[in-house]
């Protein structure tokens, strides 16, 4: 995960305005609905999660005085917040109503009331945190090893570690028991049989794209798509065996991706400010539909499936100082809701 105190950062809108036509379509259906400043400028911000049963979008800060901060999904209004945790982010198990932050130790609670459960102490780095519905797990994943912990949403109980022998960034779930990785550091994604958690395969990227950060899967047809750095590249691959099926230029730095099964598209967020859609036509024809430009920063996204809205998070920065950081204008931290 890159946070999103970039410098380059600050240079997004003309980052945008230089990209090939073929990107910067001007019949777009989909736009910026909303813009809302919520603040709250306790550390850095990174993922976002909506949990559309409950109506509830989760924000994780990073730093010191990081707590993950919950919103009314629909009014984006504040309803609470899992304090004292610093977290990259959040999942929400249905069925057991158990909500849990990749941070270290793990906070758990439940996501009804947002009363804390308790904390799972893990090993490594946690990062990103992905959830798993067909047998009620989550997975927290580390650049360091162990690359992924593996949690029962039940009852919180550390089950296992599964050596993924790379950086994982964005993990995805097909929903039959196969855990799809996106490795950063090399340039491929890891297969994982989630009964055994053991990895069965691995799909190589590499003369294709590298980097890659951001992945969402078509569960129902089984295709993944894969949002590379390096170069800024999306790739569209069959989950079943890895073939390369299509390719598309997207924005600078994308840091998470997300799947419509509604709409049959896939959204990719920049840090540049351009959000990348890919129409899924059918299983073997796929289209760039539009690049959107949202806000320099929101660089990753959250979906509800409910409204088929995209949602993401960024705020203003001032200028960096010499070999520093960008640092967030108090008050400026927004959510952007993205639709038709």
């Amino acid at each position: 995960m890159r946070f999103a105190v970039l410098t380059g950062v600050l240079a997004a809108v003309v980052a945008f305005s230089t990209m090939p036509a073929s990107m910067a379509q001007t019949s777009a259906p989909y736009r910026v609905l909303v813009t809302k400043k919520v603040g709250g400028d306790q550390g850095r911000f990174d993922y976002v999660y909506a949990d559309p049963v409950a109506r509830r979008l989760y924000v994780a800060r990073i730093g010191p005085q990081g707590q993950m901060t919950v919103y009314d999904l629909d009014t984006l209004a504040p309803v609470g917040a899992i304090a004292e945790t610093t977290a990259h982010g959040a999942v929400v198990d249905q069925a057991t109503h158990h909500g849990f932050a990749g941070s270290k130790p793990v906070a758990m609670w439940d996501s009804r009331s947002l009363q804390p459960i308790k904390t799972i102490d893990v090993q490594g780095d946690p990062d990103p945190i992905a959830g798993d519905p067909f047998n009620h797990r989550v997975y927290i994943l580390s650049h360091s090893a162990p690359n992924v912990t593996v949690i029962d949403a039940a009852n919180g109980t550390v089950l296992g570690t599964i050596d993924l022998g790379g950086e994982p960034e964005q993990a995805v779930s097909d929903g039959k028991g196969k855990l799809y990785v996106d490795l950063e550091d090399k340039a491929s994604i890891a297969v994982v049989d989630t009964r055994t958690m053991t990895v069965t395969g691995r799909y190589a990227l590499a003369g294709t794209a590298a980097e890659c950060a951001g992945l969402a899967i078509d569960a129902k047809n089984g295709i993944l798509f894969a949002s590379c750095r390096n170069p800024q590249t999306m790739v569209v691959l069959n989950a079943a065996g890895g073939k390369i099926l299509a390719t598309f230029p997207i924005g600078d730095d994308s840091d998470g991706a997300v799947f419509n099964p509604n709409t049959m598209e896939a959204f990719s967020a920049q840090i540049d400010g351009t959000l990348s859609i890919v129409k899924e036509e059918s299983p073997t024809k796929f289209s760039l539909e539009q690049t959107l430009q949202t806000k320099a920063g929101a660089k990753t996204l959250t979906l509800d499936t409910k409204t088929n809205r995209v949602l993401l998070v960024t705020a203003d920065f001032t200028p960096p100082s010499p070999g520093g950081r960008p640092q967030m204008v108090p008050g400026s931290f927004s959510i952007l809701v993205v639709g038709k």
